[in-house]
């Protein structure tokens, strides 16, 4: 019989890097703030996590992040003024990222790494297990990847990380699983966890990307777990003692995701998403594609 685990409801977001990437834009501008065609990045991540059933959302946020606070509040002043012009359209625009989730912020003080800004929430999630939703990967609405991590993570209990296949030559850019076949054929279990390894060093070609579902112990290990590769503390790390020893947290098994994502980690895949987004919305689409194919003709 299939084993029962608490319900997930709590999401957090860690959002406390520095955007060095995308300089000088992100000097005063959160990267997470930066528009993926008419919308910010960070509010795609939100609204995924309410998708999968978590309206409990922690931000991981720091320094000069306060506008991702004040996209997720209310504007008064603008709401007024689009009522009084009748423009209800755009009013409702507005609303929706007020009113999408109960949102929580603490700030991450120095940025010791993607484990030390996990373990910032700890106070937050207390006990129970919890989504980890990083902004660089939007995932399309229509694979809905986090509900079947939460639905795996439900079953088995532990933890539950997102992998993706990539060709060899390119996973020395992600955390590497190693890991073993289910009954299940999108389910793998991962018996260890690498970051970012040369590839002639890779137990797999399976990266691991921003997704995860994590069991509580997770904290105990991450208050003792050493800075490691660029001297942050690295999840991956965490997570790699969890696999090695299921006694500690529960198992930990992987999503092999084949569904659309977007990655705005860097420049050009950044500009890519939002080529691929526009393209697919149904309000600028046929015009814009019109316009792409004249362009990529005239190019060429």
């Amino acid at each position: 019989m299939t084993q029962s685990h608490p319900r997930i409801s709590k999401a957090v977001i860690p959002a406390a890097g520095l955007g060095t990437r995308f300089l000088p834009a992100t000097k005063a501008t959160p990267k997470e703030m930066l528009p993926v065609v008419d919308k910010p990045a960070i509010q795609y991540v939100v609204e995924e996590a309410v998708s999968a059933g978590l309206d409990d959302v922690l931000m991981i946020t720091g320094r000069n992040k306060r506008p991702l606070e004040d996209h997720f509040d209310r504007n008064y002043e603008l709401e007024s003024a689009l009522q009084k012009k009748g423009d209800a359209q755009r009013l409702a625009k507005v609303q929706e990222s007020s009113d999408l989730a109960t949102m929580h912020y603490v700030r991450q003080g120095d940025p010791k790494g993607l484990g030390h800004a996990v373990l910032c929430a700890a106070p937050h999630v207390g006990h129970e297990p919890f989504a980890v939703l990083l902004g660089d990967d939007l995932i399309d609405p229509r694979d809905p990847l986090l509900q079947r991590m939460i639905e795996i993570q439900e079953q088995h209990g532990g933890s539950v990380i997102a992998l993706m296949e990539v060709a060899p030559e390119q996973i020395h850019l992600y955390g590497c699983a190693a890991v073993e076949t289910t009954a299940d054929g999108d389910v793998v279990k991962v018996t260890g966890l690498v970051e970012k390894p040369d590839p002639a060093d890779a137990p797999s070609n399976y990266a691991i990307i921003g997704r995860y579902v994590l069991d509580p112990h997770i904290f105990d290990i991450l208050r003792k777990t050493e800075p490691g590769r660029g001297g942050e503390i690295q999840l991956t790390d965490a997570l790699q003692q969890l696999a090695e020893d299921e006694k500690v947290g529960g198992p930990v098994h992987g999503v092999v995701f084949k569904g659309r994502r977007y990655d705005t980690g860097d420049r050009g895949d950044y500009l890519r998403a939002i080529v691929r987004l526009a393209c697919e919305r149904e309000d600028l689409g046929p015009d814009f594609r019109t316009w792409l194919r004249s362009y990529v003709a005239e190019e060429m």
